[in-house]
């Protein structure tokens, strides 16, 4: 790849820290108004020819600082539904990651041909570290998911969310200088070699072998409605319960399965658990079709489980499915001892992480699950399929989060798994968004916040697997801490 040459000029090109800041604070934005809800996916290539440009001729004190202020503008905003859920975790979560991609900022040579190779593959690195670490990752905001609706998905297919970051990020540096070099003929050849580079990807994932149909299968997808922002109340049990039950008899016709959303059966005060399973067990009798309902409830003084069951269409339990990523502040707290110093507002219960694999056996075949949270994890899909699962679900429960963000931002992973897994997608919330996905990560239907409804389609269950469910992030964590380990040996310039 052609390498644009930095000159003595190019430092003061971006000299001045408020200039630096206020090109550092839009670069961010652009990457955030890539992410839904916003979802103007052209901006992450804006955002991120802005970056390249503030780590041209710079030290590596710079470059860390200017990584940081850009990430950190791109975090705080598209994560601020997380502020509502725990103000200290939201501020600390975005101050650590933002870290991580100014520690790639500095892997990144200021020069050189090498920082065109370094700096996409540096980045991926610290995306794939925040979607493991701490408290077992949170890959909300990532910038795979600001291109779910662009030509870039589709490469999902050959090594997951990891490879589309680093083609945003390389197409990103070749918008940048392309218009650094007013299109000098040096500039078009990086550019056009990027370009070939990501159009090669994408015909790669439009060719990969699809997965066989085994057969067709009418589903309903049950959203029982309801208000928002809401929070769990025991009084509320057996309400939710009996939303999902009146909105279930609204399903026209037969079909095969009926999938409910997250922890929408509570037994506890207002609702014994005898009582909620004759409920359930009766819906899938009068529906003559395997019915998938999330239950929630406490199981010792200090633990609960979030779990889905597979239903029978005579009324029998056939398999269950614990949830095992669990949410940090959520779910359950970490470091309880020492947060509880600070705040008294914390669940009073952990919910027991399960240890199954996220399967489902019925009888209309193996259906993979990924309650609420865990859709954000390519790996827990990738289980999934290493299960044999033939159709995939995200059954969740947003209702009491804030704002859309993890709503639109859920709906879009689910489009990146259904992509990547070449699987058909059902998404289930009590209060929305619920959704129908084809393999090719296409919305055929989406519900809206707050109503009742039900979604009816027919579906395929498929078998076969894709090369990103073999092989998952690791081909582009290798590339990425090659190329990073590489960076870091030909920086040579002191730090300031």
């Amino acid at each position: 790849m052609t390498a644009e040459t930095p000159t003595q000029g190019a430092t003061p090109a971006v000299d001045g820290r408020l200039r630096v800041m206020g090109i550092a604070a839009l670069a961010g934005i652009c990457i955030a108004g890539a992410v839904p809800p916003w979802g103007w996916w052209p901006l992450a290539f804006i955002g991120f020819a802005l970056l390249d440009l503030l780590l041209i001729g710079t030290t590596r004190k710079q470059r860390f600082r200017r990584g940081w202020l850009v990430t950190a503008s791109w975090l705080f905003p598209a994560m601020l539904w997380m502020f509502d859920l725990t103000a200290p975790g939201y501020i600390a979560a975005s101050a650590i990651f933002s870290t991580y991609f100014g520690i790639a900022c500095v892997a990144t040579p200021p020069d050189g041909p090498w920082r065109f190779i370094t700096f996409p593959g540096a980045f991926a690195i610290g995306e794939i570290a925040r979607w493991y670490w701490p408290f077992g990752g949170v890959p909300l905001a990532n910038v795979a998911l600001g291109q779910v609706e662009s030509p870039l998905a589709i490469t999902a297919r050959i090594a997951g969310p990891a490879l589309i970051i680093v083609l945003v990020v390389m197409l990103g540096q070749a918008l940048g200088v392309v218009v650094r070099s007013r299109g000098s003929r040096s500039s078009l050849n990086h550019g056009a070699i990027a370009l070939a580079i990501a159009v090669g990807f994408i015909a790669a994932g439009y060719l990969h072998p699809r997965s066989d149909v085994v057969r067709d299968v009418d589903v309903a997808v049950v959203q029982g409605g309801g208000p928002t922002r809401t929070r769990a109340s025991s009084d509320q049990e057996p309400v939710v319960l009996a939303r999902h039950i009146e909105a279930t008899t609204q399903i026209p016709g037969q079909v095969d399965l009926i999938l409910w959303p997250e922890n929408v059966v509570n037994p506890g005060r207002f609702l014994n658990f005898e009582e909620a399973e004759r409920r359930v067990s009766q819906v899938a009798i009068d529906n003559n079709a395997v019915l998938l309902p999330g239950w929630f409830h406490s199981i010792s003084d200090v633990n609960t489980a979030n779990y889905h069951t597979a239903v029978s269409p005579t009324g029998e339990v056939l398999d269950r499915y614990d949830k095992e990523r669990i949410v940090p502040f959520g779910e359950y707290v970490p470091l309880r001892g020492f947060i509880s110093n600070f705040t008294d507002d914390l669940p009073r219960r952990d919910v027991l992480a399960g240890t199954g694999e996220p399967v489902l056996d019925t009888p209309v075949g193996p259906i993979g699950v990924a309650i609420s949270w865990e859709a954000y994890f390519s790996r827990r899909s990738q289980e999934a399929m290493q299960n044999g699962a033939q159709l995939l679900t995200n059954p969740t429960n947003g209702s009491s989060f804030w704002l859309t963000q993890v709503h639109t931002q859920q709906v879009a992973s689910n489009q990146l798994r259904a992509i990547e897994n070449d699987r058909w997608l059902l998404m289930a919330g009590p209060t929305g968004l619920s959704a129908v996905i084809d393999p090719q990560g296409n919305l055929l239907q989406r519900t809206d916040i707050g109503e009742r409804a039900v979604l009816i389609d027919t579906v395929e269950m498929r078998e076969g697997r894709t090369l990103a469910s073999y092989v998952g992030p690791w081909p582009v964590l290798l590339f990425g801490l090659a190329v990073s380990a590489a960076g870091f040996t030909v920086t040579r310039r002191p730090s300031a």
